[in-house]
């Protein structure tokens, strides 16, 4: 089991991504959307790191928002 970012931390490294990658965190949650239909978060995590050469915090923290979010959907 993977450990968790404090949401400190998660808020942190999300604000990161855009200046550390050249993409908005929104297109990056659009592209698990649409990537390969991977059920496990390391399974997603790792998928990312080498299809698109991301650092580990910053796939973990877009794996994370993307569950965060498809979480609240389900709510509604």
């Amino acid at each position: 089991m993977s450990q968790l970012f404090s949401e400190e931390t998660h808020r942190n490294l999300l604000a990161r991504i855009p200046h550390c990658t050249g993409r908005e965190v929104t297109d990056w949650l659009r592209t698990v959307e649409e990537g390969p239909a991977l059920v496990r978060f390391e399974e997603k995590v790792s998928w990312l790191r080498h299809e698109y050469d991301l650092a580990y915090g910053h796939a973990k923290a877009i794996v994370h928002e993307y569950d965060l979010r498809r979480a609240a959907r389900k709510l509604l």
